[in-house]
């Protein structure tokens, strides 16, 4: 059955390895740097406030979330959300994950293009990341009837998920690079603090390289079928 078709796993199993070390990076740099102090003992929340602040982003609030790294900026709300471990900590990790919070908002206000691009993907994502797979699957078992149209609008709808993640990639990037800078400009880290911040910050890049390579991976997987189902028809 193509559920389980042991060539998805050739295509997805890199991937998903990569996914899984990359969450344990994640973690492994929170549980470490969530227990050294920032060096301004400050919140998160108060360094996102004053990263916001500084770039003339008053306007924007900074709330609280659920959930655990549920941290995110909202660009339709112009709303910057932390969850509680980020929020209310005094951490190294707590301000690196915040500073990258008010860098997306930084990029915002100052119309990123990534981000940009971005943002207006999200419906296309939306519809295409559960549509596009569903419309493929079927396509698949009907090509005697319908001929292979179906499946390819299902993985082009599919192939918007793969563009959104690699477009994601230098938005987090960025966001990145401009919450190392401002932390250490504004005085929350020590030059001492960055070998710590560098480690929360890349961990968390890695998770977007690892959906990216997974959102790949599952696009071509996808195409090998296609295309292998047409040599064997001609």
């Amino acid at each position: 059955m193509f559920f389980f078709d042991p060539l998805y796993f050739v295509f997805a199993l890199p991937a998903l390895l990569f996914g899984l070390w990359a969450q344990w990076r994640v973690q492994s740099a929170m549980k470490r740097y969530g227990q050294v102090q920032n060096a301004a003992r400050f919140t998160g929340a108060e360094i996102a406030q004053r990263i916001l602040a500084s770039s003339g982003l008053q306007n924007v609030p900074v709330e609280l979330s659920q959930g655990f790294l549920s941290d995110h900026y909202d660009p339709g709300a112009k709303v910057l959300r932390l969850s509680h471990d980020v929020y209310h900590s005094q951490s190294l990790a707590a301000a690196g994950i915040a500073a990258h919070e008010a860098g997306h908002a930084i990029q915002d206000h100052t119309g990123y293009l990534f981000l940009r691009f971005r943002s207006a993907m999200v419906p296309a994502v939306q519809i295409g990341s559960w549509l596009g797979p569903i419309l493929f699957m079927v396509g698949l078992f009907t090509t005697a009837i319908f001929g292979q149209t179906l499946a390819w609008a299902g993985l082009l709808l599919f192939a918007a998920t793969a563009v959104f993640a690699l477009i994601t990639l230098p938005v987090e990037f960025d966001a990145s690079r401009r919450a190392k800078e401002l932390l250490e400009m504004q005085g929350f880290v020590f030059s001492a603090d960055m070998q710590g911040l560098h480690a929360v910050l890349n961990a968390a890049a890695l998770t977007y390289v690892a959906g990216a390579a997974q959102a790949i991976s599952t696009l071509l997987y996808y195409a090998f079928l296609l295309t292998g189902l047409r040599g064997q028809e001609e």
